[in-house]
């Protein structure tokens, strides 16, 4: 494999010069000696050592983003988004997956501050926990202090950029267009009782109701996930409209009634939250709360590289959207 030496003895240029024009330096190397390195990179066949550029650099090209889950579209919707971003700066993107386990998240993020990626983007709920949240935030400091830069899409608990889905404004909302069709009784599939989104939701869902001044729903909590739904779902009764906290637990929540022979929306109403876009083709059509999801991912990531001073915190309302899977009480 050719070193960087053999480029400077091939081009005819001293060692410093080919290290500036392969290795990012921001000194000018005039034109015809550039032309000279590139082609003898080229020739020889020499790949630029990235390791040793961050060390020499201190930051990589690299933006580490960790999700939640993956396979969940809502996570998938954000990370496209970012990653166009990513992609518009010429910056590559590392995920981390950490499948709701907040002690990983934590060693992401110290792992990620070790290979001094330039930014990181945390996607996903906060938990319930004021001691994991504190040394989550310990951690982020750490990777401040070296120079990263962070942004998160949830809760503004982290003391960096952030992207705050207004879960309970929009949960709000949506009981209320809700209780317009003439519903008057609820169940909510309210996800984990540790999990910041899933309250939120719950509480603007139920708090729009007592407004109204009708019954308080049944509330059943599972996992924030399709199963989550079925399950939950298989435990309600008497409930007129169902409202998962979101989509993915509104599919299963679909599931377990077609399989009960329970009828959507015939005898029953369901509505989800997120308006997940590979879900829009769903039979029935799934009334949801719709956010920006690629906006999301690509607004946080925006926020991470601003060179601004201070902490930004932004809100991003979500847009009621009524389809087949509710119907209209007469």
């Amino acid at each position: 494999m050719a070193t960087l030496e053999d480029v400077a003895r091939h081009a005819g240029v001293s060692l410093a010069t080919a290290s500036r024009v392969l290795n990012g330096s921001t000194r000018q190397v005039g034109a015809s000696l550039r032309t000279k390195v590139e082609l003898a990179a080229a020739q020889l066949g020499y790949r630029t050592n990235v390791a040793a550029q961050t060390l020499a650099k201190g930051a990589s090209n690299v933006i580490g983003l960790v999700v939640h889950d993956l396979t969940d579209p809502y996570f998938a919707a954000l990370a496209d988004g970012a990653m166009r971003v990513a992609e518009s700066q010429a910056l590559m993107v590392m995920v981390g997956t950490t499948h709701r386990d907040a002690e990983r998240e934590i060693a992401f993020v110290s792992t990620l501050n070790a290979q001094r990626v330039c930014a990181v983007l945390l996607a996903g709920s906060r938990i319930a926990d004021p001691h994991v949240t504190r040394r989550l935030r310990e951690e982020l400091d750490r990777y401040r202090d070296a120079g990263g830069r962070v942004a998160c899409v949830g809760q503004d608990l982290l003391g960096v950029n952030t992207v705050v889905p207004s879960n309970h404004e929009g949960a709000a909302a949506l009981a209320r267009a809700l209780a317009g069709l003439g519903h008057r009784s609820f169940a909510v599939l309210a996800g984990p009782p540790g999990l910041i989104t899933a309250r939120d939701r719950v509480a603007g869902f139920a708090g729009a109701l007592e407004v109204l001044g009708l019954p308080a729903p049944q509330v059943v909590h599972g996992s924030f996930d399709r199963d989550g739904g079925y399950t939950a779902a298989s435990q309600v009764s008497g409930a007129t409209c169902v409202f998962a906290v979101n989509d993915v637990m509104a599919v299963g929540a679909l599931a377990a009634f077609r399989d009960r022979g329970v009828r959507v929306p015939d005898d029953v109403s369901v509505a989800g939250f997120d308006d997940i876009v590979t879900l829009r083709d769903l039979v029935p059509a799934l009334s949801t709360v719709r956010l920006p999801l690629a906006y999301m991912g690509a607004r946080a990531l925006e926020l991470a590289l601003e060179e601004a001073k201070g902490i930004r915190v932004e809100s991003v309302a979500g847009e009621v959207v009524l389809r087949e899977s509710t119907r209209e009480l007469i």
